[in-house]
């Protein structure tokens, strides 16, 4: 039987073309896999992705991870401070601008997806956009498949 208490997640990167967009196919197939009624989106701090597909890279690695995604691109809007429960930053960057751009009475609680990774070292998920090849898209996914598994672990 299903879990029937929702909670809503929203994952955010600068453009939503990366690392938001694979981490939200990575939670919603961990969620779907947990039987959990939970509402997962993504979305950037900037515009320049609005409407478009996630980058071919992030596609191209979520696909040898059996994952798609359908997601359009999204620019964070200020209701989604009230609309979630979690907002994930993938950065020290991401979360120093949510932060920012919080309203006084925020709803979501900020954090850094990568502070569930366990280790130190490893919790800024460093965007791959400009690194040349597909390494930096594997790397990225194996911190936010981590981080959202072992966040999903506090939750259930």
């Amino acid at each position: 039987m299903c879990d029937t208490e929702a909670k809503k997640i929203l994952f955010v990167c600068i453009g939503n073309t990366c690392r938001s967009p694979m981490a939200e196919s990575v939670m919603r197939d961990l969620v779907r896999k947990s039987c959990l009624n939970w509402e997962i989106d993504s979305a950037g701090l900037r515009s320049w992705n609005v409407g478009r597909t996630p980058q071919e890279r992030c596609v191209k690695v979520l696909a040898e991870h059996g994952l798609k995604t359908s997601h359009l691109g999204r620019e964070l809007e200020e209701n989604d401070y009230q609309t979630f429960d979690y907002i994930f930053g993938m950065d020290d960057m991401n979360i120093e601008e949510l932060n920012e751009r919080s309203p006084p009475k925020c709803k979501a609680k900020i954090e850094l997806l990568g502070s569930y990774i366990g280790r130190k070292e490893d919790e800024i998920i460093v965007d791959p956009y400009f690194e040349h090849g597909i390494g930096g898209f594997r790397r990225c996914y194996e911190q936010i498949y981590t981080s959202c598994k072992n966040f999903l672990a506090t939750q259930i």
